[in-house]
């Protein structure tokens, strides 16, 4: 199957994102569009997911989007790479463990590209770095339509995170590639956009 892929240059806002994933997944039910996969950052953002408490939000000026998503109260902001999709998992394996181990597959093996060591967490969804978190991951399945996707911290303002208890974490454990390897990265977009596609194609 055709997966159409979308590299956004510029910061798209999160709603108006979510209002083109929900309008792709109800194009890809009535067979009129292609599977996506969406490449993008956000501007600053907080939002909550279906497992999110109130407690979770330590500064009570911040406003919080809700979403469908599963998970709890994250951050998107400048310099974190969301990898967005819309897969019809009626033409695929209906298994949505399996798609999430693709999704930690795929950030696993794009770190490992430059050279930084991560692993997935049974217990705690999201990829990990020496006990912290690099990678968030949600997934909403309507119809078998599986969207949303995750999030990878590229070279992003970590101290926002200390307005939320992130994912239920405490801030200390959040990390970002720029934290763990202080170089400049190349080929972000086209790295991750390969990785994300031979894996996804598997399912």
């Amino acid at each position: 199957m055709t997966i159409e892929i979308k590299i956004s240059k510029q910061l798209i806002p999160y709603k108006y994102a979510i209002k083109c994933l929900k309008k792709r997944v109800n194009s890809i039910k009535i067979g009129k569009e292609k599977e996506l996969l969406w490449i993008l950052e956000h501007p600053t953002t907080f939002t909550a997911g279906i497992r999110s408490e109130k407690k979770e939000i330590l500064d009570k000026k911040i406003k919080i989007i809700k979403t469908n998503r599963g998970g709890k109260i994250t951050l998107h902001n400048p310099g974190q790479k969301i990898i967005y999709f819309a897969l019809n998992l009626n033409k695929r394996k209906k298994d949505v463990r399996n798609l999430v181990k693709k999704i930690e597959k795929s950030i696993i093996q794009f770190l490992k590209l430059y050279k930084i060591k991560s692993k997935s967490d049974k217990k705690n969804i999201g990829i990990w770095v020496n006990g912290k978190k690099i990678a968030a991951i949600g997934v909403r399945v309507t119809g078998w339509i599986a969207y949303h996707g995750c999030s990878i911290n590229i070279k992003n303002n970590l101290n926002s995170y200390k307005k939320i208890i992130p994912c239920g974490l405490e801030n200390s454990k959040i990390t970002s590639m720029d934290k763990e390897k202080n170089k400049k990265f190349y080929n972000i977009n086209k790295n991750l956009k390969k990785i994300f596609l031979q894996n996804l194609n598997k399912i």
